[in-house]
């Protein structure tokens, strides 16, 4: 995957949103500013500023522009999303990746300081931005949040903790899902990731809740 390809697919499907002309005028102002003098205070400006230009509408996907997306990036899916969601993830790949060092200190500064809708969007991004070596911890970090919506931006439908988590912390994240009662089966890499550490852990927390004679969550059986 390359950045620009990736951000050139990210706005051409912003164009294709219904009323999109002032959000695609918008971006394409902001960018052309930030790239004439490419000050960190106003990328961090235009990223939290985004859903008051953008507008918070669900997006709709056309099957052609899944089919790109998954070409970019395998397992990349942006259905289900907002407008600012999407904004916000092709905003951050217009941040220079010439420096390693400011790159990642720059993201960072956002995981940190990030309100919720900030932060989902930031976890959604973690497929398609640079160094992703870089981002394990911030990624494992998600698995451990309590809000919900950001619990499922790194658990569901997205491919980077398939393509990055160690076993550890892969087989963290699964068994987080199953005790926030997420849908697993959205959990991008959910069989090829199978592996016996997961499954012991799995089935004593089936014998745990047979035991309190509690049901079993759906699909666990399948991955013991």
């Amino acid at each position: 995957m390359t950045i620009s390809e990736m951000s050139q697919t990210l706005f051409y499907l912003i164009e294709q949103q219904a009323n999109s002309e002032k959000a695609v005028t918008y971006l394409r102002q902001q960018t052309d500013a930030f790239q004439a003098d490419p000050k960190i205070a106003t990328f961090y400006r235009v990223f939290t500023a985004l859903p008051r230009f953008v507008g918070k509408q669900p997006i709709q996907v056309p099957a052609d522009m899944a089919f790109a997306l998954e070409r970019v990036r395998p397992g990349f899916t942006v259905t289900g999303w907002t407008l600012d969601r999407l904004a916000r993830v092709w905003w951050l790949l217009q941040l220079p990746v010439d420096d390693q060092s400011t790159y990642v200190n720059t993201i960072s500064q956002l995981f940190k300081a990030g309100e919720l809708n900030e932060l989902v969007a930031l976890y959604s991004a973690l497929p398609v931005l640079a160094y992703p070596e870089a981002w394990r911890f911030q990624a494992t970090e998600g698995i451990r949040n309590n809000i919900a919506d950001v619990q499922s931006a790194i658990m569901l439908h997205n491919p980077y903790p398939r393509d990055y988590f160690d076993e550890a912390a892969w087989n963290q994240l699964v068994l987080k899902a199953f005790f926030t009662d997420k849908d697993v089966t959205e959990i991008t890499g959910l069989t090829k990731r199978k592996n016996a550490r997961l499954a012991q852990t799995l089935a004593d927390y089936a014998a745990e809740r047979r035991a309190a004679g509690r049901s079993l969550p759906p699909h666990i059986e399948e991955l013991m």
